[in-house]
């Protein structure tokens, strides 16, 4: 099967990239912040849905919103430390968070499309996958990029 040339275009440009040795060091970085934000993701919506009793959607909003919130801190201070200069603001917060429903967004839509041809679990798993790379993508290229004058 053949890939439209639109694809294969950006393809071309982004694969000479992902070989890039700092930049995979940093994709594994982006993967340990992930892990850590999965985790606080999974405290914080336990404790507010089962402890203090929030309904399911409340509950995953907060929970969402303070994951997002640490991501950015870690991501700032060690992931993009160099093209942010481990400084916190609020447009490049707002900007990663907006990114990362990007994420969201193609997490929820790989998994129910894979559903259908696949179990769910491992849809679900291939889902991580691809909101990691477009959680990365975004944030490499649009909340941290580097600035003129950073080396």
């Amino acid at each position: 099967m053949k890939l439209p040339p639109a694809f294969e275009s950006l393809i071309e440009r982004f694969a000479p990239a992902w070989l890039d040795r700092a930049l995979v060091l940093k994709a594994i970085s982006f993967a340990l912040v992930g892990c850590v934000n999965a985790t606080v993701d999974f405290a914080v919506f336990s404790l507010g849905h089962l402890y203090f009793g929030l309904p399911i959607i409340p509950a995953n909003l907060i929970s969402w919103c303070v994951a997002v919130t640490n991501s950015y801190v870690l991501n700032s201070m060690v992931t993009f430390a160099k093209e942010s200069g481990r400084r916190l603001n609020v447009k490049s917060y707002l900007g990663f968070a907006a990114t990362q429903v990007g994420g969201l967004i193609a997490n929820t839509i790989t998994v129910f499309a894979l559903s259908f041809v696949m179990p769910v679990l491992f849809a679900k798993l291939l889902a991580i996958g691809a909101s990691f790379v477009v959680d990365f993508t975004l944030s490499y290229l649009l909340v941290f990029r580097r600035r003129e004058g950073t080396h």
